[in-house]
């Protein structure tokens, strides 16, 4: 992730209100960087108050029966990501394109009344959880993790590169979690149960299991086709 005064955030300073950017297929993690294409008006009016106040949206995921009320107000999982707009490009027909940099996990207390066009929330922010008892092996943990994960990355030495970069930089296990859960392609029930791990060394063993199953190998590919962009693409609201 770049670094930057647009990605500072004083967790002391935060009021736990936050705007919802619900999609149904999609989940942020904290650390990733998440392209968005913004056209519907709710959403062009989140975004446009988030510019001009703190930059802040709390991506969150629709729970199973949305279809009937997307237009709606349909209900949410109750774990979401909070991100900051790293950069926003405004587009002919007043919609955007935006990268939205993932900075906290959040858990969604109660929904806001809907005096706007868009939905608001009152969050908790939450932290990674780093048990004691596993300090040991959690250096063995993330070797292991590195590995699975190198083994299905596709003959992209640019992926590689920046896996390797990574790596140097000696991230947290809990960021390297985050970044193999986002860039995986697997079942959308799997993904939000990874974002709602706070034990990282569980989430990590999480991973683990699915990284050593069939569908954890074919984990980069889709079924029709190659493995996906890197980075991805545009998301569509």
């Amino acid at each position: 992730m770049p670094s930057g005064e647009d990605l500072t955030f004083d967790a002391a300073a935060f009021g736990g209100r936050v705007r919802l950017f619900p999609l149904p297929n999609l989940v942020m993690f904290p650390h990733v960087l998440q392209p968005l294409h913004i056209f519907e008006p709710r959403y062009r009016a989140l975004l446009e108050e988030s510019l001009a106040d703190d930059r802040l949206i709390a991506m969150a995921v629709l729970a199973p029966g949305w279809e009937t009320d997307y237009d709606g107000r349909p209900p949410l999982r109750t774990s979401a990501c909070l991100g900051r707009i790293v950069t926003h490009q405004q587009i002919e027909g007043g919609r955007y394109n935006v990268l939205l940099a993932g900075l906290k996990r959040v858990q969604i207390v109660r929904e806001l009344p809907p005096n706007k066009l868009f939905r608001e929330a009152k969050v908790n922010l939450l932290d990674d959880e780093y048990p004691a008892a596993d300090v040991h092996r959690r250096t063995a943990k993330q070797r292991s993790l590195i590995e699975s994960f190198e083994r299905i990355l596709p003959n992209m030495p640019e992926v590689h590169q920046q896996l390797q970069e990574l790596l140097g930089a000696e991230v947290s296990l809990g960021m390297l979690t985050d970044l193999v859960a986002y860039t995986l392609t697997m079942p959308l029930p799997e993904k939000c149960a990874l974002l709602e791990e706070l034990n990282v060394d569980r989430r990590c063993e999480r991973l683990l299991r699915y990284l050593r199953t069939s569908a954890g190998s074919a984990a980069l590919g889709t079924e029709t086709g190659p493995s996906p962009k890197w980075p991805p693409d545009f998301s569509k609201n």
